[in-house]
């Protein structure tokens, strides 16, 4: 199925109903996907096995000069981002300069856009490189994937590039003390002839276990809503939460009406809280 990538270091600014308005940042190659994962329903595509050429991420410098222009175009126009978010095309603190470039964004926002949150969507792989963590350490909104609680579905659902331990990934997020949102793609289909499903229940009591140790401050859960690289998946539906069974955890659920999202027009859910605990349904909108 097509598959897209982003064409531009700093792309948008989108219309987010769960964000308001979202400014994307990707310090990735605008040509090429690099990921240290090779999701099956990734929205860029597979990560290639081989690059014929070299992939070329821009540098600090560059993403500096290129969002402090964005900023101050937007500040002209009288537009102002709600959130600024690490995307694009792959992992964002794949980037050896991530630290400094965190540090850079939080100087521009303090300057242009004071009221912006600053937003990192990763896949939780490098953790364990403390300039990583660190950096993570100081934005609003510290965004990391866990997609289910066995190694063998994160092996077939996100196909890790290198070496993966679940077990080390899961001390690093309990490591960030609940300053971390857990975001949870459920698809279900089948995938070189094997079947794929995080959403029963054996996957999700294991999946909330995680969460109870890692506590984080917010769960965001969505399903699938563009094309995917794999045209054997499937959406699963805004059903799903009610054959969920919940006992002993402390949840409890709440269905909110559902509207299509201005953007994927699919439905995402914002859920768990630690201070709220509840599970509410919303839209999803892109970062």
């Amino acid at each position: 199925m097509a598959t897209f990538l982003f064409d531009e270091i700093i792309f948008g600014p989108v219309q987010s109903r769960r964000l308001g308005v979202s400014l994307g940042v990707n310090l990735l190659p605008v040509n090429v996907k690099v990921c240290s994962f090779d999701c099956i329903y990734c929205e860029c595509g597979f990560t290639p096995k081989k690059y014929k050429e070299k992939a070329i991420l821009p540098t600090r410098h560059e993403v500096k000069q290129k969002l402090e222009e964005k900023l101050q175009q937007m500040a002209a126009d009288g537009q102002k981002p709600d959130v600024i978010t690490f995307a694009g095309n792959g992992e964002p603190t794949l980037h050896p300069e991530f630290a400094g470039i965190i540090d850079d964004t939080i100087e521009l926002r303090n300057q242009l856009a004071s009221k912006a949150r600053i937003a990192v969507l990763s896949n939780a792989t490098m953790l364990h490189k403390p300039e990583v963590f660190n950096a993570l350490l100081k934005i609003e909104d510290n965004i990391q994937k866990l997609d289910s609680a066995f190694e063998e579905t994160v092996e077939l659902l996100d196909c890790p590039r290198g070496n993966f331990d679940l077990q080390k990934v899961v001390e690093q997020l309990k490591s960030f003390n609940g300053k971390v949102i857990i975001q949870t793609l459920f698809v279900k289909g089948e995938f070189k002839g094997q079947p794929v499903d995080n959403s029963t229940e054996k996957e999700i009591s294991a999946w909330l276990e995680l969460l109870q140790k890692i506590q984080p401050e917010q769960v965001m859960i969505y399903t699938i809503a563009r094309d995917t690289p794999v045209d054997t998946l499937k959406k699963i539906s805004a059903e799903l939460p009610d054959r969920w069974k919940m006992k002993g955890f402390g949840l409890r659920f709440r269905i909110e009406n559902q509207v299509k999202s201005y953007f994927f027009r699919t439905i995402v859910l914002i859920l768990f809280s630690r201070n709220k605990s509840y599970i509410s349904l919303v839209d999803m909108v892109l970062e």
